[in-house]
């Protein structure tokens, strides 16, 4: 059974039934720039890049072309030239090329500015910039005194509240090795001219209680006070950003709440009894589903098995192939789920079964497996996509499998498919070294979507799952499955959902969770959940055709 892991973007290195959909299309907006830190020979001189990514992915949502490049390069004009310019301080005392601070005092197009070296214009009198956009930089603020085993967690800036939710930072502190897994710092900023100036979120240090602005603006000049993507989370002030685009952008997107439900890890096992339950369910309520599917169950090692190795073809996976004809009907659609759902015989990182392990990405290592590349990606999806059309069943998209592929596997499915319906894992290199601790290494970030992305960084259109699964410990029946994560809590993660204007509640939930030598209430949680997610005001929808 597939472990879940829910926490994505940890930073490397740190961290009515089938209605089609109205499309709703973002307003146009021509160009937009985002500029990074990128000092020299720095082991962290990439890291700015995988923010930029990360932004670069959310603003795939809208209609905009999208270039990045490093802030020092910036040239006289960039700013007028693009109708939003977005700068990623993430590097502490990253020089900045005059031409930018000069051409930010004059911009009469959006500038966004993000976390550091804000001090570098505005506490330079040659800018004028307190008296130009009305707002005081006081400095930094982080933790509020140093971790210890009798203190560890002294406290910082960790709440922001948007929309009357509220949204606390990722803090984590190991005593043995006082390491600490958070990114506490945020620039101080106050309103000087009220006329000017506002602001428009606020952040609260939850020991002190003090208070202070989260995201300020003046007239076309917006300041957050941290990097929003740090340490994302389905209640993380990172939704923050993903909903006030809108607003920097100026779309004028009208609320449109939507949900989507997903099964997932279907193969040659999935019992015809458990898909026939959450069928007929689903289908009692006209709600639409997709079903991730793996055409080739292989267990190389018998690990299942009796130690003898076992592969079933889906033109022998009657069970399978009843359930899914069953569904389809019934409102499913199919997602190809990788070709085997694991690498080789190889353990990647579990036992090597089909819907356990990572099939794009040798986990074991940390890096791309050794037949790496678009070809290899490409011959693996044909041959998943012939197991289903040589069986009479046509496929909706993609989902990789366990989220996880290479950059290169990632450009395959943008060629193969339409649509992907998934998380994803981005790198700053097309052929990442990640960790290595040397300077220029690479980064990576996992990043979950509250919305449709169009195209992503690797030309993906993404079909968002934000809200994760239900999730039961039963590690005295499978030591790969001790993870437990509620009903309530992925409930919990929809009415955070909510605060953007145009976010979707979008879950999954494995079939094999009922049955009944499981123990494990699912079925009574499943329609706890569904019914939950639509009494927050959720519109279910078909997702392989939403807009």
């Amino acid at each position: 059974m597939k472990k879940f892991i829910f926490i994505l973007a940890m930073l490397a290195g740190f961290s009515q039934l089938m209605t089609p959909i109205t499309a709703r299309a973002q307003a146009t907006t021509a160009a937009t720039l985002i500029l990074y830190d990128n000092p020299a020979n720095d082991p962290y001189s990439k890291l700015g890049l995988i923010y930029a990514i990360m932004l670069r992915n959310l603003l795939g949502h809208f209609n905009t072309t999208v270039t990045i490049e490093p802030v020092q390069n910036y040239t006289a004009g960039q700013i007028g030239a693009n109708t939003a310019t977005f700068y990623i301080g993430d590097y502490y005392n990253n020089p900045l090329p005059a031409a930018f601070m000069s051409d930010v005092m004059t911009a009469t197009k959006t500038v966004v500015w993000f976390k550091y070296n804000l001090w570098e214009i505005a506490w330079n009198s040659a800018y004028s910039f307190t008296q130009t956009y009305g707002i005081n930089f006081l400095g930094l603020a982080g933790l509020n005194a140093t971790p210890s085993s009798s203190n560890p967690n002294p406290g910082f800036y960790d709440t922001v509240t948007y929309k009357n939710m509220s949204m606390v930072k990722y803090y984590a502190y190991n005593a043995s090795t006082g390491t600490v897994n958070a990114d506490p710092d945020i620039g101080l900023t106050q309103v000087a001219d009220a006329t000017k100036a506002q602001s428009l979120v606020t952040i609260t240090n939850s020991q002190t209680k003090a208070t202070a602005p989260y995201v300020m603006r003046s007239r076309n000049f917006w300041y957050f006070a941290d990097m929003p993507f740090t340490y994302i989370g389905p209640t993380d002030r990172y939704l923050v950003i993903c909903d006030m685009l809108h607003d920097i952008l100026n779309t004028g997107a009208p609320v449109n709440h939507r949900a989507l439900v997903r099964l997932e890890d279907l193969d040659a096992y999935t019992t015809t009894s458990s898909m026939k339950q959450l069928t007929d369910y689903l289908y009692s309520l006209r709600i639409p589903f997709t079903m991730a599917t793996i055409p080739l169950y292989t267990d190389p090692n018998g690990y299942y098995n009796g130690g003898v190795p076992e592969t079933i073809h889906l033109a022998q996976a009657t069970g399978l192939k009843a359930a899914l004809n069953y569904a389809i009907v019934r409102g499913g659609s199919i997602v190809l789920h990788g070709y085997t759902h694991q690498y080789d015989s190889t353990p990647n990182v579990q036992n090597a079964v089909s819907g356990n392990d990572y099939e794009f990405w040798y986990m074991v290592q940390n890096r791309p497996v050794d037949e790496d590349s678009v070809q290899w990606a490409q011959g693996r999806m044909a041959a998943g996509l012939a197991e289903f059309t040589n069986n009479g069943f046509k496929v909706a998209g993609w989902g990789a499998p366990q989220y996880q592929m290479s950059p290169l596997a990632s450009k395959a499915a943008a060629a193969e498919f339409t649509t992907s319906y998934q998380r994803a894992v981005y790198y700053t290199s097309t052929s990442p070294q990640i960790g290595t601790g040397a300077a220029n290494q690479d980064f990576s970030a996992g990043q979950f979507f509250p919305y449709i992305i169009n195209k992503d960084y690797y030309g993906e259109r993404i079909i968002p799952e934000n809200l994760g699964s239900i999730q039961y410990n039963i590690c005295n029946i499978d030591p790969f499955s001790c993870v437990a994560y509620t009903w309530q809590q992925v409930l919990t993660n929809a009415r955070y959902g909510l605060v953007v204007r145009d976010g979707f509640a979008s879950f999954f939930f494995h079939p094999y969770w009922l049955e009944p030598a499981l123990g494990v209430p699912a079925m009574s949680d499943f329609k706890s959940l569904v019914s939950g997610i639509k009494n927050l005001g959720f519109t279910y929808v078909d997702g392989t055709t939403a807009k």
